[in-house]
């Protein structure tokens, strides 16, 4: 990015300020040209007047250097924001990799085939993006993320373990759409227009990828605890008393997601204060008993207390209120 500085200029009652004359050229602008102009607290950008934001392409060109894989050159190009990916070769594409093609369609959000022949593979992105936000992606990754929880924490008092053995595949979903939101928030760093749209200043895309991040780790966090559920031989502890001690999460995962997507800061407030009790109950189960709890029942506490922490570090992003001096 080439950094000019320019002196404002006051005519009549107005400031003007002039355009680098190589941003005009490069730009193809002229006399009567349109230019939009995106206002923040102490920035204003400038950008062209464009209608839509062309087509990114990307061309993968086969085969790949020995230290490539082709699933991990598909995905960092959805991640990155690119709307049609080609895999393109001289020769035949092996079976292996058309299906390694295939299976990161499956992991990736809005993303299909859409020709296919031996020797090219072209992929694109078909979502359409008004029908994307932010907000609406984190709140789906939460949702199903507490969706497998309240799956572990009922078979703590129930002993039906059933569920428990689809987590990982739920999980996957919790990816997609972590992997989703991550390709939408580069995308507005390269177009800013969405941002604007949605009502985002930089501070917030990057909160949003942090949120995202919490929450899929949470996600983890959450196959980790079930997994260690489904294998546990024989009784470890009084589970019940886990269950009474956690079973208030989704309460307080709902508030959190809540007051972030809407800035609501006395909302994080009573999010705050219900994981603060969260944590203080699981807490106190580790000092209780005669005799001393099992490693294992000490270790199901303490995923527990990670899972929480994943929602509860996303509240502290939620800004606080200052008085004015």
């Amino acid at each position: 990015m080439t950094k000019f500085v320019r002196r404002l200029q006051k005519i009549g009652s107005s400031h003007m300020v002039s355009l680098p004359k190589e941003w005009v050229d490069a730009n193809g602008l002229h006399k009567s040209s349109q230019v939009e102009l995106d206002v923040s607290n102490d920035a204003i950008y400038i950008r062209t007047a464009r209608q839509y934001r062309p087509a990114r392409e990307l061309v993968i060109s086969y085969p790949l250097p020995a230290e490539e894989n082709i699933t991990a050159d598909i995905t960092g190009g959805y991640l990155l924001g690119y709307d049609a990916i080609t895999i393109s070769s001289q020769g035949n594409i092996p079976s292996e990799d058309r299906e390694r093609v295939r299976n990161s369609m499956r992991r990736l959000v809005g993303m299909e085939i859409i020709e296919e022949d031996s020797s090219r593979i072209r992929v694109q992105f078909l979502l359409d993006a008004s029908t994307v936000s932010p907000d609406r992606i984190l709140k789906r990754i939460s949702s199903i993320a507490m969706g497998m929880f309240n799956d572990v924490l009922a078979s703590l008092i129930s002993g039906d373990r059933t569920n428990l053995k689809t987590l990982h595949n739920r999980d996957l979903e919790v990816n997609r759409q972590y992997f989703l939101l991550v390709r939408l928030i580069r995308s507005i760093l390269v177009d800013t227009r969405p941002a604007h749209a949605f009502n985002l200043e930089n501070i917030d895309i990057l909160d949003y990828r942090l949120a995202a991040s919490l929450l899929e780790n949470g996600g983890d966090t959450i196959v980790e605890l079930g997994r260690a559920i489904l294998h546990m031989d024989g009784i470890v502890g009084d589970l019940r008393r886990i269950y009474e001690a956690a079973r208030n999460l989704e309460n307080i995962a709902n508030k959190t997601v809540d007051s972030f997507v809407n800035h609501d800061r006395m909302l994080a407030i009573e999010a705050i204060a219900l994981h603060r009790e969260y944590q203080e109950s699981l807490s106190a189960l580790r000092a209780s008993g005669d005799p001393p709890p099992s490693v294992e029942y000490m270790d199901l506490i303490y995923m527990f207390e990670r899972v929480g922490k994943s929602w509860a570090d996303i509240v502290d992003l939620v800004k606080p209120i200052y008085s004015k001096s």
